[in-house]
């Protein structure tokens, strides 16, 4: 399987809507399991499964951006205008108070959708999304509390509050931040199975809530694979 292709867009997003998706996808990797074979015990039918990554932060230009929480800088390893085709695009929450989207940036997202490739937003991500107009008259949601706030500004879109994420076509629309990873676990579980998603989540000792936000995703495989690990790592420690 060759490698998907995740890309970000780069502005002032809040740190973890975009680095908690993706740093789970990572987790969940073929690279990242293979590795944690050592602590774990892995089926290599899971390994099979397991997708490989190639991550792009995408900005107007190479230069360092400020991120909007945590005192982050990230600087882009590409530009809307070099960027490689993309599998998968991810937009990150800003403050929409302050935010303006860079028409380059528009036509990027516009373009993506128009593909039939799959975008995801996470907490005011949709806010940007909205921007773009790729929303217009498609099921999404948003950081609940801008609920109020982001259905007058778009009534064009067709917001709701009753799940943690919203799924219209190739549109993936994440609530709050954390809500993103959740929605990102629900992804992984999908197209490569309750085993890799339960893997990679392992790895950062993650609970991913279901689409209403109940904790009902992994907790008995958790409890199941706990015991095996700890089996496995006793017997790795004792034989070195």
């Amino acid at each position: 399987m060759a490698p998907l292709t995740f890309g970000a867009l780069v502005y002032n997003y809040q740190a973890i809507d975009v680095m908690g998706p993706t740093d789970l996808l990572n987790s969940s990797s073929r690279e990242l399991l293979n590795a944690l074979k050592v602590y774990a015990p892995i089926d290599e039918s899971t390994l099979s499964r397991a997708p490989d990554f190639v991550f792009h932060h995408i900005g107007l230009t190479n230069e360092p951006v400020a991120l909007l929480s945590s005192h982050v800088t990230i600087v882009p390893t590409t530009t809307v205008d070099e960027c490689p085709e993309l599998d998968f695009l991810l937009l990150g929450g800003p403050n929409p108070e302050h935010f303006q989207l860079h028409p380059k940036y528009a036509e990027f997202i516009r373009r993506h959708v128009a593909a039939g490739k799959p975008l995801f937003t996470t907490c005011t991500g949709a806010f940007v999304a909205a921007l773009a107009g790729v929303l217009d008259g498609k099921n999404a949601t948003i950081n609940h509390i801008e609920f109020e706030w982001i259905k007058k500004r778009f009534p064009q879109v067709k917001w709701t509050l009753e799940k943690q994420w919203v799924v219209d076509g190739n549109l993936w629309t994440g609530s709050g931040a954390v809500a993103g990873m959740d929605m990102m676990a629900h992804w992984i579980k999908e197209n490569f199975g309750l085993d890799v998603l339960t893997a990679g989540a392992l790895g950062l000792d993650f609970e991913p809530r279901d689409v209403d936000g109940l904790l009902t995703v992994l907790l008995k495989r958790y409890n199941a694979i706990g015991k095996q690990i700890s089996t496995h790592v006793y017997k790795y420690y004792n034989e070195y």
